[in-house]
Parts: structure tokens; sequence; C-alpha cells
């Protein structure tokens, strides 16, 4: 395990990884079952499912590397789990503004 170590491998890490893994299962299945269709957005060109979610995991990275060189990743609280306790990142409230844009992404382009 030692030979990973450098990658800091953490609980947000391991969540974001398997969220992207079943976003593209997700995805895979729904271009299966559904087939894509262009539509044409706020942008004014043609994309589909798999442009938008392009699109959104761009938008994330630089709302994720703006927040990292704009706030830091200070904890905002420290959970009562575990000898040490669970700290809860600034990162999270990227997250969640990240989802959002997503979301909105997904609607209107």
């Amino acid at each position: 395990m030692e030979s990973i170590a450098w990658m800091a491998w953490t609980l947000p890490t391991a969540i974001f990884f398997a969220a992207l893994g079943c976003t593209l299962a997700v995805m895979t299945w729904l271009a299966a079952v559904y087939p894509e269709a262009e539509r044409v957005g706020v942008l004014r060109i043609p994309t589909t499912r798999g442009d938008r979610l392009f699109v959104s995991l761009i938008v994330a990275a630089v709302i994720h590397l703006a927040w990292i060189g704009l706030v830091g990743t200070d904890p905002l609280a420290t959970l009562p789990i575990g000898e040490e306790g669970f700290e809860i990142s600034s990162l999270w409230l990227a997250s969640g503004i990240s989802l959002v844009t997503a979301v909105l992404i997904f609607r209107t382009v």
C-alpha cells in the first residue's frame, strides 16, 4: 500500500471515482435504452447527453481548482466519529456547487 500513498486516496477521492464510474455506467445504459438525440440549448449548438456530461465534468474541475486556489481546503467542522474525529472539508461545498451546475448544464445546454 505504500507504493500508492502519494496518490492521497481519501474518502472524498474514493467517493468521486465511485460517482464517476456510476455516472458513466448510467450514461452507457441510457445510450443503449434511449438513443441519444441532439438538441439545441442556450449555446445554440446541437449537443448530446455525452457532450453535456463532458462540459459538466470540465466545469466541475474548474470549480474545484478555483475553490482550492481561492478558499482552500480547511475543514468546516469535525464530526465525533472515531478517536480523532472526521473532518468535513470545505471542498464538499465546491462539490455541491458542481452538482447544481451540472444539473443546470443538462437542462439548458
